[in-house]
């Protein structure tokens, strides 16, 4: 199997080309560049239980967020177009051990409310920044997914690291999905069009066929497929807005974190399966840990882009020691 990232596209079967291109886009890019910037300041909507709760943002849109465990705060950022729920294994384990795990669903995803503006990475990050915030969390360690590794990205990149200790891009879109003249191991627009195209043709039968196809790697010769993974992703693909997840996919296809991953002063770790067919290690993990200073790169061999299920004892051990490591100081 070729790890080169420039022959991923070509990979893809003439039948799974639209699946290929919308399972690019899929599983967790997100963040467009350019989007006004919100004013920053949230309301908690409610106080109550730490494990199940709410916070609102000035434009009215409401976060849901999971806040379990005591101990050094660990800050989950999910990928496209799922929810908080697609962190549950690495959560219960690092609560498990030690640590406080907080997850929230973005704008638009899972639970959080669905508004028409603001699916773009500026507001992703600063609403990020909105749960740290409030939280007043500090020495936290962020962990991103796909889009959610972007939106982490976009935060330290909008918000700086006085909050922050340490950084995880898993399986993360950055520092840009979308082939360019400077940029020529990415994907090709087409691949994003077609996405998009699928979402608005049948966005139900878009989720399906990712997740049983690209996603996990069920579409490789003598795949064990998981019918509860694929479950899984439909579900909390369904729960998302249609217009919010629309929109996420030129966010997270679009959005160069090339100046974001610049910015990064804190311990990094990059982890990313050379199988994976959503996004490409070659422009995305390989490049990132050449741009973050000192990061520290873990290639999974065979491993696809949901990785968070397929790998989650592997990746569940080394988050834990990662999050265990000397870190930054706490503010």
């Amino acid at each position: 199997m070729s790890n080169n990232n420039n022959d991923v596209p070509a990979t893809l079967t003439r039948r799974s080309a639209l699946k290929g291109a919308v399972a690019a886009a899929a599983l967790g890019i997100s963040g467009a560049a350019s989007a006004d910037k919100p004013d920053a300041k949230i309301q908690p909507a409610k106080t109550g239980a730490k494990s199940m709760n709410t916070i609102t943002t000035k434009d009215g849109t409401t976060l849901y967020f999971k806040d379990w465990g005591n101990g050094q705060p660990v800050v989950f950022s999910h990928g496209w177009p799922l929810s908080s729920d697609s962190w549950e294994s690495q959560m219960m384990h690092l609560a498990s051990n030690g640590f406080r795990v907080i997850a929230h669903d973005r704008r638009g995803h899972g639970r959080s409310t669905q508004p028409w503006n603001g699916n773009e990475m500026n507001t992703y990050a600063d609403d990020l920044a909105l749960l740290m915030e409030t939280l007043d969390l500090k020495n936290a360690i962020l962990v991103g997914f796909s889009t959610g590794g972007g939106e982490v990205a976009r935060y330290i990149g909008r918000h700086g690291t006085k909050r922050v200790a340490k950084a995880a891009l898993v399986s993360a879109v950055p520092p840009l999905m979308l082939k360019t003249a400077a940029n020529p191991g990415g994907l090709p627009v087409d691949v994003f069009n077609g996405l998009r195209a699928a979402s608005i043709a049948d966005r139900s039968q878009l989720y399906k066929d990712i997740a049983s196809g690209p996603f996990f790697g069920f579409n490789r010769p003598g795949a064990k497929v998981s019918q509860g993974m694929i479950d899984s992703f439909w579900a909390q693909g369904m729960q998302g807005g249609h217009k919010n997840t629309y929109d996420c996919i030129k966010a997270f296809s679009e959005t160069d974190f090339t100046e974001d991953l610049k910015k990064f002063d804190v311990p990094t770790l990059v982890i990313h399966g050379d199988d994976d067919q959503i996004v490409p290690i070659g422009a995305s993990g390989l490049m990132s840990a050449k741009l973050v200073k000192g990061a520290k790169l873990i290639v999974y061999p065979g491993a696809p882009h949901g990785l968070t299920d397929t790998h989650k004892e592997k990746l569940n051990a080394d988050l834990l020691e990662f999050a265990k490591s000397a870190d930054k100081s706490a503010a």
